[in-house]
């Protein structure tokens, strides 16, 4: 297998580097849990989408750069390097985007697509409840149809960017008395309507990136209903794929952790206690055989196949690599594990972060236990247990 990028993507990679060494925030950007920092995150991805790096991968007739998988894993690789600020328009790029494009309307799509390019719409996701989450098809928010519109009533929780987004794309019951993975519609929120209700969930890390989102009596225009009612298991199956497959290019991240874990480790004197060195040896190879992982899918991406139910190989990898790498890493720290204030780290702040996100790693875009049914059922064709 040839690992080597072709001499163009090359030159995209230097083009890409020369645009984020010139224009990526010298001062770091307010975190963007509040209106503030929201705004000031947003106002980043209008000036990604007019140097046309926002939805890349999206097709031209869409308003995208039409870029191959290569080309956007490049640029994501480029971005984590260069240190870029949060991106919060995401979910509506890389999910609900792609979901519209497969499953709505020419006038949803019309409506739509163009403020999520421009971040003029930054979108939520409802999928997750107090009691369905892993469980997803368990949802209980309920959708009754009332002449154009349905009244929507129930609750989602770890809403990110609930609290300050424009728009949620969500799951809701319609029928309640089909069975469980039927009678379900996916449908997009105004998160301006009225009694739609967004509270702003504090995490471990002092910051506020996810809501919980209440709707009482919600009255939704039924038009914006994504696929068929009561089909919106289908859709959002779709969505789930995009999410699972995380970007390809997501092990400069993790490699570059690995190396922050090797300088803190020197800087602490740990360069020759072997439990420290063959822990390091092991994220290392692991974060290797992640990247070895993802250029693989990278290719069958670039061929044009579909990876179905393979994306939670992918899912299941770099969510687990990700949990041991920052659990590793409280040792390697010692006593600068809990603080961080004087930790011999590039970032102490943005590794915390990093670590308290990474407990829920093995849980959003679906626990580690159901990934690991899918690929048993789907993928090996092992019989259900």
């Amino acid at each position: 297998m040839d690992l080597r990028y072709s001499d163009a993507e090359e030159g995209f990679r230097a083009e890409a580097r020369a645009w984020l060494h010139a224009n990526v925030p010298a001062e770091r950007l307010p975190v963007a849990d509040t209106r503030e920092g929201f705004e000031a995150h947003r106002e980043w991805e209008r000036t990604l989408h007019a140097a046309g790096y926002a939805g890349m991968h999206w097709p031209e007739s869409y308003g995208g750069r039409g870029a191959s998988v290569v080309q956007q894993a490049i640029f994501v690789e480029e971005y984590l390097l260069a240190a870029g600020p949060e991106r919060i328009n995401v979910l509506g790029l890389n999910l609900m985007g792609p979901s519209l494009m497969a499953h709505g309307t020419e006038e949803q799509k019309r409506r739509w697509l163009p403020r999520i390019l421009s971040a003029e719409d930054v979108w939520s996701q409802g999928f997750s409840e107090p009691d369905a989450g892993s469980d997803l098809a368990g949802l209980k928010t309920r959708a009754v149809r009332d002449g154009d519109d349905f009244v929507i009533n129930g609750q989602k929780i770890w809403t990110s960017y609930g609290a300050y987004a424009d728009w949620m794309f969500a799951l809701v019951r319609t029928d309640p008395e089909a069975p469980r993975h039927s009678g379900i519609t996916f449908i997009a929120i105004d998160m301006r309507t009225a009694g739609v209700e967004a509270r702003p969930i504090r995490q471990l890390d002092g910051h506020a990136g996810f809501a919980e989102v209440f709707f009482t009596d919600a009255r939704v225009p039924a038009d914006q209903v994504i696929g068929e009612v009561n089909q919106g298991w289908s859709v959002a199956m779709t969505t789930l794929g995009f999410e699972r497959d995380a970007p390809a290019a997501s092990p400069a991240r993790y490699l570059r952790a690995v190396t922050d874990l090797v300088g803190a480790a020197k800087a602490r004197g740990l360069s020759d206690d072997p439990v420290v060195r063959d822990g390091l040896a092991e994220l290392y190879a692991g974060a290797h055989a992640y990247r070895a992982h993802a250029l693989r899918t990278l290719t069958r991406l670039s061929r044009g196949e579909s990876l179905g139910a393979d994306a939670s190989m992918t899912k299941l990898l770099w969510s687990e690599l990700e949990q041991r790498i920052y659990e590793f890493g409280r040792h390697v720290l010692g006593p600068y594990g809990e603080s961080l204030s004087d930790a011999p780290l590039r970032n102490p702040r943005l590794w915390n972060a990093y670590y308290w996100f990474a407990r829920a790693a093995t849980i959003y875009a679906g626990t580690s236990e159901i990934q690991r049914n899918i690929i048993s059922e789907r993928v090996l064709g092992l019989p259900k247990g």
